[in-house]
């Protein structure tokens, strides 16, 4: 095991409509794709893609759905540890330009504990705070063995303050920051304050607010990706997460800088597919994404200003 990867996972169903039928109304989408899905589930198989497949504890269903999901790991060399439940979640997601609207249909009742692992040779975890069991006793576990620890924090979930004290690199979405109340800034000191010693705050195309250590904030800009090459935004920060944790491990003396700008051009190059299996890069598009889009030209105090 080089790495572990804790989520929930989704078969992800992504469909491009013009309307949206009520009533009896029907209709066609102009295009769709079927994936896997899931914060966690999504940079594991981004991180895989990319070179070096990690280990990944899920949920896990005995059903159709559960067995599409198996098949999808195993041609991507990911080892899953199975956590039961009854039914496979789906998501429902319809992007339209940098938005994305979703639902969730959702099984996390799961019917047994999570599975004892051995970290022997695990260098990093990831986790997106589902399974919160899990993802503080592994935190807790790999903090004390030495072992990077790594959280998307997405949104808001019962256990994200008492899982922050065990992480060491926290990249959270704004979307957490509507929900604490708290601007990027605010945000970034929160997570100082629980002893993360890298944090950073992705705000879409205004890039990502971040520090490192006791040095100031800093703006790391989004790449330009014309409006007309974007096709669907979901998952972009996922495969961000990913990429950064295939970067650490791949080199592991690295500079942080590096390893997000790594992160930003896959990103980058996620947003130009539909669907998460499509939007994984290889290195070799992430360097092309980093050569072909320049920084957006955006002013750090107007970010810093608008979020506060």
């Amino acid at each position: 095991m080089q790495a572990l990867f804790i989520g929930q996972a989704y078969i992800d169903i992504t469909f491009v409509t013009e309307v949206m039928p009520t009533g009896d109304d029907k209709t066609v989408a102009r295009d769709y794709a079927v994936s896997f899905g899931g914060n966690a589930v999504t940079a594991a198989f981004c991180c895989a893609k990319l070179g070096i497949a990690p280990d990944l504890l899920a949920s896990v269903a005995d059903d159709w759905l559960g067995r599409m999901f198996i098949d999808m790991a195993a041609k991507y060399g990911i080892s899953v540890h199975h956590r039961k439940v009854a039914e496979s979640s789906l998501s429902f997601v319809m992007p339209r330009g940098t938005q994305r609207a979703i639902v969730r249909c959702r099984d996390d009742d799961y019917k047994h504990p999570y599975p004892p692992l051995h970290l022997t040779g695990c260098r990093a975890l990831h986790v997106d705070g589902h399974q919160t069991d899990a993802a503080i006793d592994y935190a807790r576990a790999c903090r004390e063995a030495g072992i990077l620890t790594s959280l998307d924090g997405g949104g808001l979930r019962s256990n994200t303050h008492e899982l922050l004290e065990f992480i060491d690199i926290a990249v959270v979405a704004e979307r957490l920051c509507e929900q604490m109340r708290l601007s990027p800034p605010e945000m970034l000191a929160y997570l100082r304050s629980r002893g993360c010693r890298i944090g950073g705050v992705t705000m879409g195309g205004r890039g990502m607010l971040w520090y490192q250590g006791g040095g100031e904030d800093r703006l790391l800009p989004a790449l330009a990706v014309p409006d007309d090459k974007i096709i669907d935004t979901n998952g972009a920060g996922d495969i961000f997460h990913g990429a950064y944790v295939y970067s650490f491990l791949a080199n592991p003396f690295g500079l942080w800088e590096d390893h997000f700008r790594l992160g930003r051009a896959a990103s980058a190059h996620a947003i130009q597919y539909l669907g998460n299996e499509a939007s994984l890069p290889s290195l070799a598009q992430i360097n092309e994404a980093h050569a072909r889009f320049d920084e957006r030209r955006e002013s750090p105090r107007l970010v810093v200003a608008q979020s506060g």
